[in-house]
This record gives structure tokens, sequence and C-alpha cells, in this order.
């Protein structure tokens, strides 16, 4: 992840994009940018979105990218540590979402 994060960080400075990456506008490019992900699976029956073509996958994979690299580019503005935080969350929907209670459910866990 550091690396990335570095990566990042140099692609950024040498074309000075620094100044337009404010929080809120990471966060904005990062609704786009998923956006365009879900635009690939438009239309896609259930089947069709879990048996892509090559290119349909390939396009997907490079959405995946552009959303990733704005989510590190967020959390790194932010000072979020994204490990931590998707860790730190993980235990709290363990805590809401026991498996033994959920199992097999796709109900919300106000609902247990």
């Amino acid at each position: 992840m550091e690396e990335l994060l570095n990566r990042i960080r140099h692609f950024n400075k040498e074309r000075e994009w620094e100044q337009f990456h404010s929080p809120k506008n990471l966060v904005m490019a990062l609704m786009v940018e998923t956006a365009e992900i879900a635009e690939k699976f438009q239309w896609l029956s259930d089947s069709e979105s879990k048996n892509l073509s090559e290119g349909k996958l390939n396009e997907v994979t490079e959405e995946l990218g552009d959303v990733f690299i704005y989510l590190v580019n967020l959390a790194d503005k932010l000072g979020v540590d994204l490990n931590k935080a998707a860790m730190d969350k993980l235990e709290k929907n363990n805590q809401k979402y026991p498996a033994e209670k959920v199992r097999g459910s796709s109900r919300k866990y106000t609902e247990y």
C-alpha cells in the first residue's frame, strides 16, 4: 500500500494536481468513477454480470483501478489509514452481523 501511495503522490506532484485534490473534489471524482463501474453492469442480468467477457472485464478492471486510486488519494488527504479503517469496520460488522444469526439472510442488522 505504501508503494502505491508514493506512486500516486509522485504522479500528482509531477503534474501539479495537488491543488485540485481537496477532499470534496476527490469525493466527487470517486463518485463519478464508481458510477462508471455501475454503467458497465447496467442492463446486464445477474448471470451476465457474473460472466463478463474478457473485454468487459478489462473495462471494469480499469474503472476499479480509478476508484481505488481516488480512494487512496482521499484517505491520504484526510490522514486515514485505509487498512485500519477496513479492519475496524469488519470488526464492527462482525458484531452487528453475527454469522450464527444472519447466515443466508440479507436483512439489515436492525431487523434482527
